[in-house]
């Protein structure tokens, strides 16, 4: 029973050493662009205004479209 309760509190106090306050200035060194959910906002700009033209639909992206891609 003592070695349990040994175990549990060594691994009660290693998982709270994994913890930590980020001040609002440092989370710019920790948002790095590769975690961002889309990297290039261009690439992503154009995909979706291609997505749009192509599905000929109101709604859904905010705008109404042929299926030309002329818009």
């Amino acid at each position: 029973m003592k070695l349990i309760t040994t175990f549990l509190l060594i691994g009660f106090t290693l998982s709270l050493t994994a913890c930590s306050e980020v001040l609002p200035r440092q989370r710019g060194n920790l948002a790095l662009p590769q975690m961002s959910l889309t990297p290039d906002p261009l690439e992503f700009g154009l995909r979706q205004h291609t997505a749009l033209s192509k599905e000929a639909t109101n709604g859904g992206y905010g705008g109404g479209g042929g299926g030309c891609g002329c818009n």
